[in-house]
């Protein structure tokens, strides 16, 4: 089961407030910047932290391949004025 478009519009990984990729064929909402995938399970997002999956290297790179080749997009565009999280803090 597809996940709603206005739901995919707002949903943000957990732990870094981040976009993420949807992937309806695989039932998963992937975090590239944490290399973590997140299960959809009857439609349903199970967006906990404790139960995601941290990928390896190579099904980041297939994640990302696949998302490119299938014009998969972020669930949304950060906004400029949203400071990065996931970036490192420069303590300034």
């Amino acid at each position: 089961m597809a996940l709603d478009p206005m739901l995919l519009d707002i949903l943000a990984c957990p732990d870094d407030k981040g976009p993420l990729l949807y992937f309806e064929a695989e039932d998963s909402l992937y975090n590239p910047r944490l290399r973590r995938r997140y299960t959809v399970t009857d439609g349903i997002p199970v967006m906990l932290v404790d139960e995601a999956e941290t990928v390896d290297e190579a099904e980041h790179e297939r994640l990302v391949a696949l998302a490119a080749a299938e014009g998969i997009e972020p669930t949304f565009q950060p906004d400029a004025s949203t400071p990065d999280r996931s970036a490192p803090d420069s303590g300034a």
